[in-house]
């Protein structure tokens, strides 16, 4: 089976301010990245813009309506210190949860083997009533939803490897054992949840990493802590929150990987994916700071996804 690729270029229109690490040139890099010959047989297609109600999947209708009537009609305007929007955000934001709803309906049809979706805003640190951490909208949280509404989807496990904590996928989903919650990240560091003693209803694992960790510690977390967790759940979809701020370069963290790491992660998940899910794995840009080492991570994943 093939790969799929989404991405629309109104993801580039968010606007951050010169000098925020969120910032439009994340998707130009992978976009460049993907151009190149070894992926001659990525799929490519753009995201379609979701429907505001899918946003009601993982959060309220305040929570949506704060966000649409807080957007400028020029200029910047800050949510927080952190997370800024501007006139194209609420679009961008759509269309990033356009690209992973669209992903997951591509694994559940058949029509692709797996998906990765490079979508702006990311979404793992958006709450239920709280946009933060350059995050308005939890992406992840809305493509479980949706695989449970649309699919029938029993069980959905996510796997967030991001440096940073998903701390708003696992407040969404902290009393619902349909939906697994898996992560790898550096603590202590922003946003300060994440330790190995927050389990929910026993649908949450968490794997926290100390600064200066290395190839060895994550892939020892995953081997004792994520992959005994998505075995025991056995999910019909795995959804990856695909930050890549735990290479080594990156400007926001202190954990020292390296693309072969995160093409390591992608193989073992996929093989999850094959042996519990029918295949079924939607990957969903998170994080990853650093130009260089976010093109270079995310050519090892999606070259990694292509190998089916």
């Amino acid at each position: 089976m093939n790969t799929r690729f989404y991405t629309h270029s109104i993801c580039r229109e968010h606007i951050t301010p010169p000098g925020h690490p969120e910032r439009t040139d994340r998707l130009r890099v992978i976009v460049d990245r993907l151009d190149d010959e070894p992926f001659t047989y990525l799929e490519r297609l753009e995201a379609p813009l979701a429907d505001e109600e899918t946003v009601l999947y993982a959060h309220p209708q305040e929570h949506l309506d704060k966000v649409k009537a807080n957007i400028p009609e020029e200029g910047m305007a800050r949510i927080d210190e952190d997370t800024i929007i501007s006139p194209k955000s609420f679009e961008a934001a759509l269309t990033a949860i356009g690209g992973a709803l669209a992903g997951v309906d591509d694994v559940f049809s058949g029509d692709t083997g797996n998906v990765f979706v490079a979508g702006r805003p990311p979404g793992h640190h958006a709450e239920k009533n709280r946009a933060m951490g350059f995050c308005l909208f939890n992406n992840a949280a809305i493509a479980a939803r949706h695989a449970q509404k649309k699919h029938g989807a029993e069980r959905v496990a996510i796997v967030d490897w991001d440096v940073h904590h998903g701390n708003g996928t696992q407040e969404i989903f902290w009393d619902d054992p349909s939906v697994l919650y898996c992560s790898t990240h550096q603590m202590p560091l922003f946003p300060g949840t994440g330790a190995a003693h927050e389990t929910g209803a026993g649908n949450i694992f968490n794997a926290p990493l100390a600064a200066g960790s290395g190839s060895e510690i994550f892939r020892e977390a995953f081997d004792k802590v994520i992959l005994p967790a998505l075995d025991r759940f056995s999910p019909d979809l795995i959804i990856i929150s695909a930050g890549f701020d735990a290479h080594r370069r990156d400007p926001l963290a202190e954990i020292n990987l390296d693309a072969e790491d995160f093409d390591w992660a992608t193989g073992v998940l996929m093989e999850r994916a094959d042996r519990l899910s029918q295949g079924r794995l939607v990957s969903l840009l998170e994080g990853g700071y650093d130009l260089q080492g976010l093109s270079v991570s995310v050519a090892a994943h999606v070259g990694r996804l292509l190998k089916g």
